[in-house]
C-alpha cells in the first residue's frame, strides 16, 4: 500500500507476526537452556511464545490476501477490471529486487566456503545451486523441500513466499475469469474447505501438512474474502473495537496453548479467520494508535525485508557463536544482537534498495503506458 493509504493497524498486525517469526527461528537454534533457576523459568515460559511460528505465517497469509484484494479494488474499482499484466509487473517490482539480492549474497557466501550457506540435503547429499536458484525464482522451493528437507538454512524460508506468489499468479486470472464477487468467494471458499482436510490427511508430515500449496492457500483466501466483506459492510467504530479485542483475545489464548504440531489442521483455519476478522474491524477505526505500538508498526512496514533477510543475519551469528556452545545468559545477549541487527539491516535494504527500485519500476511502467 502507498504511504498515504497505509493502515497502522495492518502494519501492527504484520509487526507482531514478523516478531513472532524472528523469535521462533532464534529459539530453534538457541534452546534457551541455563542452570540458573530464574533464567530457566523465563526460558521455559518463552517457549510458549516461540514454538508456533507457523501460525504467525498464517497471519501473514491472511494479511497478504486482504491487502492484495483491497489494493486491486483501489486500482481498478472492481476485481473483474484487473489488468493482469499490470498486476504482475507491480508484484514483480516489489518481490524480485530483494529476492535477487538474497540469492546473490547466499550464493557468494557459499562460494567462499561457509558451510551454513551450502545446499545440504536433509536426506543425504547436496542439491544443485542451479536447481535451488531456479526453484527460488519460479516459486516451487517448497516442492524442492519435499524431496530434500531443509537443504539450505537461509533460503528455505522462501517456502511461504512460493505459496503466496503461486496464489497471486492465479489471483488476477480468477478475477477476470469468474468476474462476479460471489463467484470468487465460492472459489476462495473451495480453498478454505480444502485446507483443513488436506492438513488432517497429511497430519504428521511436516512438508505436506504445513509447507504445501493446498495446506496454506486457505489462509490467503480468508484475507481475500475479508477484503470483499470489508467493502460491503460498515460496522460502528465501537462494535469494530469490540470485534478486534474479542478476536485478539481468543487468538492469543489459542497461540499460547495450542502447539501447531498437534493442532495445525484446524488451527490454521482458526488463526486465519481470526486475523481476517481483525482486518475487517480495523478499517473502521481512526488511524491513531498508542505510541507503544509505533515501533511494532515500523516492523510491519519492513516485514518483507525482515522475512527474507533475518536468517542471513542469524546464520552469521551462528558462525561466530555455534549452537550448543553458549550459555543462557549469552543466548539472551545474542537474541538482542539478532533482533537489532536484523531490524537495522532490513531498514537499510528497504530505504536504500527495495523501495527505490519498487518505485522506479512502477513509475517507469506508468510512463511507458502513458507514452503508448
Amino acid at each position: 500500500m502507498g504511504r498515504n493509504n497505509r493502515s497502522q493497524y495492518v502494519d501492527i498486525l504484520r509487526g507482531i507476526s514478523i516478531f513472532l517469526v524472528l523469535i521462533h527461528h532464534f529459539s530453534i537454534v538457541y534452546r534457551y537452556e541455563d542452570n540458573d533457576s530464574i533464567l530457566s523459568a523465563i526460558f521455559h515460559a518463552s517457549r510458549y511464545i516461540s514454538r508456533n511460528g507457523n501460525y504467525a505465517v498464517t497471519m501473514f497469509f491472511a494479511i497478504s490476501g486482504y491487502l492484495i484484494t483491497s489494493n486491486a479494488y483501489r486500482h481498478w474499482g472492481v476485481l473483474s477490471n484487473i489488468q493482469i499484466k499490470t498486476f504482475y509487473i507491480f508484484r514483480a517490482a516489489r518481490i524480485l529486487p530483494c529476492l535477487l539480492l538474497l540469492l546473490i549474497v547466499v550464493n557468494l557466501m557459499a562460494f567462499y566456503g561457509f558451510d551454513i550457506f551450502q545446499n545440504h540435503s536433509e536426506f543425504g547429499g547436496t542439491v544443485s545451486w542451479w536447481l535451488v536458484n531456479l526453484a527460488s525464482l519460479t516459486y516451487w522451493i517448497n516442492i524442492l523441500m519435499r524431496f530434500h528437507g531443509w537443504f539450505n538454512y537461509v533460503l528455505c524460508v522462501q517456502w511461504s513466499l512460493a505459496i503466496e506468489e503461486v496464489f497471486y499468479i492465479i489471483f488476477p486470472i480468477f478475477c477476470v475469469l469468474f468476474r462476479r464477487e460471489r463467484n470468487l468467494i465460492f472459489v476462495w471458499g473451495v480453498f478454505i474447505s480444502i485446507g483443513p482436510i488436506w492438513r488432517f490427511f497429511y497430519h504428521g508430515s511436516e512438508y505436506d501438512e504445513l509447507n504445501s500449496y493446498l495446506s496454506c492457500f486457505d489462509g490467503i483466501a480468508f484475507g481475500c474474502i475479508a477484503a470483499v466483506i470489508d467493502k460491503s459492510i460498515n460496522p460502528r467504530p465501537e462494535l469494530a473495537k469490540m470485534i478486534i479485542l474479542t478476536s485478539s483475545f481468543f487468538m492469543t489464548i489459542f497461540y499460547l496453548t495450542q502447539w501447531v504440531g498437534q493442532s495445525a489442521y484446524y488451527g490454521v483455519t482458526f488463526m486465519a479467520f481470526g486475523t481476517s476478522v481483525i482486518l475487517v474491524g480495523q478499517s473502521r477505526l481512526k488511524q491513531n494508535v498508542w505510541r507503544f505500538w509505533v515501533p511494532v508498526a515500523n516492523l510491519g512496514r519492513n516485514s518483507y525485508e525482515l522475512y527474507l533477510f533475518h536468517l542471513l543475519v542469524l546464520a552469521l551469528i551462528q558462525i561466530a557463536y555455534p549452537s550448543g556452545t553458549v550459555s543462557g545468559k549469552t543466548e539472551l545477549f545474542l537474541l538482542s544482537i539478532f533482533l537489532v541487527s536484523a531490524i537495522s539491516f532490513s531498514l537499510i535494504v528497504s530505504r536504500l534498495y527495495s523501495n527505490p527500485l519498487n518505485k522506479f519500476f512502477r513509475e517507469r511502467f506508468r510512463d511507458r503506458r502513458t507514452a503508448n
